[in-house]
């Protein structure tokens, strides 16, 4: 739908021929439209075109950078593997939004800047925004309005400095939040039991988290791997290994 510049599209058309037609000729009746441009972009992300997708949503994000750049961060962060060109853009919108914490797909860029750390294997860095997330949104709404994701991520980075009882608590309150259905808060733990010796323990944990997986409840993301994505056969290799 074309209506005074504004484009308007429903998401089931999204990346086909006609919403493209659509797309464009929105930009031909306003070339100053950010979302229009944005949109047109998105399919060759999607498709793995990035030296199309990079010019129309870098032009997004010249009309519109204070909407826009944080989530070119989010795309970055999780189409590219580029976490650095990912921060940079999240600490953009710092400075773009003072008094307000952006929010690309639903999560405050403070959660994406934990993530993009972690990916850096940047673990104080990555600690210290994911302090910064889950201790905003406990003052704001409450523990249980967290994003389970933080606290495995957060264990996770507190798992690769060696510092098992911090990574065991973030493990543990993932389980919590997720009605104790987690295979990779369980096959992290079972990991940390087995370096304390625990290995009775860390083999009933293995044998649940194969569970978990089997009936759907592991970390993952649509189109693409998530960070720290584990699979069957890491847990088997682990069982095996107990």
């Amino acid at each position: 739908m074309i209506n005074s510049g504004h484009f308007v599209l429903s998401p089931t058309m999204q990346g086909s021929s006609e919403m493209m037609t659509y797309t464009e000729k929105a930009i031909a009746l306003d070339s100053t439209n950010a979302d229009a441009w944005r949109e047109l972009s998105i399919p060759y992300l999607k498709r793995g075109i990035p030296h199309k997708w990079k010019p129309l949503f870098d032009k997004a994000v010249t009309l519109d950078s204070t909407h826009w750049q944080p989530w070119r961060g989010y795309l970055y962060l999780w189409f590219y593997r580029d976490y650095k060109k990912a921060i940079q853009d999240f600490n953009a919108s710092d400075t773009l939004t003072p008094n307000f914490i952006d929010a690309p797909q639903g999560h405050s860029v403070d959660y994406w800047r934990g993530i993009s750390y972690l990916g850096l294997k940047d673990y104080d860095n990555s600690i210290a925004y994911f302090d910064k997330y889950i201790n905003t949104e406990i003052e704001e709404s409450g523990e249980d309005w967290v994003e389970i994701t933080a606290f495995l991520y957060r264990g996770i980075a507190y798992f690769e400095t060696e510092k098992y009882e911090e990574a065991l608590i973030n493990f543990n309150k993932q389980l919590q939040y997720s009605r104790n259905r987690s295979a990779d808060a369980k096959y992290y733990k079972a990991q940390i039991f087995k370096i304390q010796n625990k290995v009775d323990a860390a083999k009933v944990l293995i044998d649940e988290a194969i569970n978990d997986y089997e009936i759907g409840y592991y970390n993952n993301r649509p189109y693409v791997e998530t960070l720290r994505q584990i699979y069957p056969e890491d847990l088997q290799a682990l069982k095996e290994d107990l």
